[in-house]
């Protein structure tokens, strides 16, 4: 019987991330910018991408973005982990251009031809965007894993970063949360590839609005929601302007195939790891709404701050980009806890 892509691995797409708990160990005292003024954005906060000044205006944006299989089919694995590497480009504003792949592959177990599916997968996303996928480097693992290094530019004037909020922001989210559940009612064999089409739609869908977002001056912050949830991400938002956000439970858009999952309690390890790092600040303790909010996303949706006088042209542009946008929640001054949840 042939192995499949998931049976290779305990855990996948941005779920296997490294917990924020542990991240924030691992991080200690090396989160200093090296004292080089060409280096606008660096580790020192938990922005998507890094930047660096190139010349005049102009700026290049690099990220790297890497992970262990989220579904079987390996073209789809390919398309979902080049499009969640793309995202963080345009999480800043930007535009990517070059990519350069990432593989590890247990040949012995799932040959090679499996490996070239999700490379093709990963070259048509980027034919898509209108990236060079240009090369890259390969090695030989015990668990498959993919993703790209990815180049961008971006006119400094038009950098976004996650913690560049204000007190009366408007939080707008672009796709449905949902798909880390679905994931892990796929790999325990809940749910068929057909009943997982909807979270595979989502994972494959471009953020290519961000670069739109990045151009409009009243789109103050953003960042992309990946495997920390969106609670998460949102936390690395405010924390560091120590503010607070109202979240309009009823207005978070989630996937419709991942509610019948969602009221049977089944969610990612990586939900409940962020939720014990970040549940002293927030008030959520239903297991209805910690679901949903704290699922760790796999290329997930843009989470953008928006300035309240302009929300009628925001939703104009994204309107005129074919873009959904969901008006979740707002930023407030700092309050007892950081974020609190209306139902």
């Amino acid at each position: 019987m042939e192995l499949k892509l998931t049976q290779t691995t305990t855990a996948g797409g941005c779920g296997c991330k490294i917990s924020p708990q542990h991240l924030h160990e691992i991080l200690k005292g090396h989160r200093n910018e090296e004292n080089d003024p060409r280096l606008l954005v660096g580790n020192s906060g938990n922005d998507d991408a890094a930047v660096m000044v190139w010349e005049g205006d102009s700026c290049l944006v690099h990220t790297t973005d890497f992970f262990l299989p989220v579904v079987d089919n390996p073209f789809d694995f390919g398309r979902i982990a080049a499009a969640n590497a793309l995202s963080d480009v345009w999480a800043m504003g930007g535009t990517p251009q070059m990519a350069l792949a990432i593989l590890g592959w247990p040949v012995g177990k799932l040959g090679t031809e499996s490996a070239s599916q999700a490379m093709q997968g990963a070259r048509e996303i980027c034919d898509q965007a209108g990236v060079v996928l240009a090369g890259g480097h390969s090695i030989e693992t015990q668990e498959p894993l993919f993703g790209l290094s990815v180049t961008g530019r971006v006119s400094r004037s038009e950098i976004k970063q996650n913690h560049t909020i204000q007190s009366g922001d408007i939080l707008y989210i672009t796709k449905s949360l949902g798909v880390g559940v679905m994931s892990t009612a796929l790999k325990r064999g809940l749910i068929s590839e057909e009943q997982f089409l909807p979270a595979l739609e989502s994972m494959t869908q471009l953020n290519s609005f961000g670069a739109v977002a990045g151009k409009l001056s009243y789109v103050t912050a953003m960042t992309d929601v990946t495997g920390f949830g969106l609670v998460g991400h949102l936390m690395e938002m405010l924390q560091p302007k120590g503010l607070s956000a109202h979240l309009n439970f009823a207005a978070v858009p989630i996937l419709e195939a991942a509610q019948p999952f969602i009221q049977q309690s089944i969610y990612a390890d990586m939900a409940m790891k962020t939720y014990s790092r970040f549940a002293a600040e927030t008030d959520i303790s239903a297991m209805a709404q910690l679901i949903p909010l704290f699922d760790p996303q796999t290329s997930g949706g843009l989470l953008i701050a928006v300035n309240p006088g302009f929300e009628n042209q925001f939703i104009e542009q994204a309107r005129q980009s074919n873009q959904n946008v969901y008006r979740i929640g707002m930023c407030t001054n700092k309050e007892e806890k950081a974020i609190y949840v209306n139902s």
